[in-house]
């Protein structure tokens, strides 16, 4: 186990919110930060500290990205025309991992990464094993046939606690998605408030 992947329970605690609306999710509990200082980390934060802790809440949401892929997806961005907050949740949107976790192939982000790698999907009917896969409109990923009946997949159909977006398709019967369009910030559903925005002046003072 990575691990990023051991701690992403404290990734709900350190941001003090279930960032990805799960019912065991240890803010239910607690919602003070983790460590023997974290009942006392109450403290107003400064706009830097907004700023930041926007960043980090939108990092781990897509299974805590390194700073440096996250850097790089926030600079392709901003090379775009347009709001730099809308692009930067569109190209998030767009990872191959996203995808597979909003298909509900997988029960989390963290297991969807760790599912492209293995090779169980396919887009366009070719294996791609890299989570960050840049998805187009109207490619169709699909699990592969070996892979339909995980014990893994099952379960993740099954669960009601989020939905499939519109802007994907799904056949569960078949195991195929397709991305039909890239979501505006509105489109996505996070069980919390995230604030591209806030991204956008963090790196534009750092």
């Amino acid at each position: 186990m990575t691990k990023r992947t051991s701690a992403k329970y404290k990734i709900d605690r350190r941001m003090g919110e279930n960032i990805w609306g799960r019912p065991k999710s240890p803010v239910n509990k607690r919602e003070y930060g983790p460590g023997q200082h974290g009942q006392r980390r109450k403290n107003k934060l400064s706009d830097f500290g907004t700023q930041l802790r926007a960043k980090q809440k939108l990092k781990g949401y897509y299974g805590d990205l390194t700073e440096k892929q996250f850097r790089k997806i926030y600079a392709e961005a901003e090379r775009v025309r347009g709001d730099t907050g809308e692009m930067l949740v569109g190209l998030l949107e767009r990872r191959l991992d996203a995808v597979v976790y909003r298909a509900k192939f997988v029960p989390t982000i963290f297991a969807a990464r760790q599912f492209v790698n293995h090779g169980h999907v396919t887009v366009n009917g070719k294996r791609v094993n890299i989570a960050s896969y840049r998805v187009k409109e109207g490619d169709i990923v699909e699990v592969r046939q070996k892979s339909k009946q995980m014990a893994l997949v099952l379960e993740a159909v099954a669960l009601t606690e989020r939905d499939v977006p519109d802007y994907i398709e799904v056949d569960h019967s078949k195991m195929t998605a397709k991305f039909v369009r890239t979501p505006a910030l509105g489109d996505v559903p996070y069980p919390v408030q995230m604030e591209p925005n806030l991204v956008v002046e963090y790196y534009a003072k750092n």
